[in-house]
């Protein structure tokens, strides 16, 4: 089927949350597709920056994740995630992807917002979802920093001068964590939810336990990301195949497995935020 636009993903998600899942290889595009259909609910492929530096170019993996989407019953999406570059945005866009996330959240304000509003333009020319992200705090971790909030009427600026789609917001969160240990300030996203005129997007939500991203959703949470919960579940799978199986030396005896581990988590996850 076509590809959906991510704002038609968000409206097709509610009352629950959109659940958006980075890829880092075939495998995670295929598990997350698959989850899509079992589960009868929209999802969202993610590549990040890192990812492409990794692959030493977005093409390959991103093309594949467009192919995919448009080969999935299910409604799905690719997005471009934290790009701190508009060159990575525009190679992004030249393949067809057509929903980016800017990520100028290690810029002073000022900047951020110049910068934002600027790519804002350019990819809304080019009828391109643009989400930015915004907290009070810089650093390796932006605005999911532990400890960063991001302050609602600030946002509304932002949301304003930039024009942005959507926003991804500080509220507890943090990237990469292991442990399902974050707490989030329901009391700030619903005070976000009330004043931001545009979705707001969860960033590191493996770290959340369920009830605390099911919470999140009800306060005002719309876009829900999810990276490393599924790379545990991943590696956890391959170290126990090989484990069994010490002589095993086909990638596919241990990568199947590992795929299915993958589509198992972003089943639950699908189902938990519907």
């Amino acid at each position: 089927m076509p590809l959906t636009p991510v704002p038609n993903l968000i409206a097709a998600a509610r009352p629950g949350g959109l659940g958006a899942f980075n890829v880092i290889t075939l495998e995670h595009a295929e598990a997350i597709a698959a989850a899509a259909e079992s589960a009868k609910r929209p999802a969202v492929l993610q590549l990040s920056e890192n990812t492409a530096i990794y692959h030493g170019s977005i093409a390959p993996l991103a093309l594949a994740c467009l192919r995919i989407a448009a080969d999935s019953s299910a409604s799905v999406a690719v997005h471009l995630d934290h790009a701190t570059t508009v060159e990575l945005i525009y190679a992004a866009v030249d393949l067809g992807i057509r929903s980016v996330m800017y990520d100028g959240s290690t810029l002073d304000y000022a900047d951020n917002l110049a910068t934002t509003a600027a790519i804002a333009r350019w990819c809304h020319d080019r009828g391109v979802h643009i989400e930015a992200e915004l907290g009070e705090v810089g650093g390796k971790d932006g605005a999911h920093a532990p400890g960063a909030r991001t302050d609602p009427d600030e946002a509304v600026e932002f949301v304003d001068v930039t024009g942005i789609d959507a926003l991804a917001v500080a509220v507890g969160s943090s990237h990469a964590m292991h442990t399902r240990t974050a707490e989030l300030d329901n009391e700030l996203i619903a005070r976000l939810a009330a004043k931001v005129p545009v979705p707001l997007v969860l960033h590191g939500s493996s770290g959340v336990p369920d009830d605390g991203l099911r919470a999140a959703i009800t306060h005002g949470m719309t876009k829900v990301n999810i990276a490393t919960r599924l790379n545990i579940q991943m590696t956890t799978t391959i170290r126990t195949t090989l484990a069994t199986n010490p002589t095993l030396s086909d990638p596919r005896k241990y990568l199947t497995p590992a795929r299915t581990a993958i589509q198992s988590e972003v089943e639950h996850f699908l189902h938990l935020l519907a």
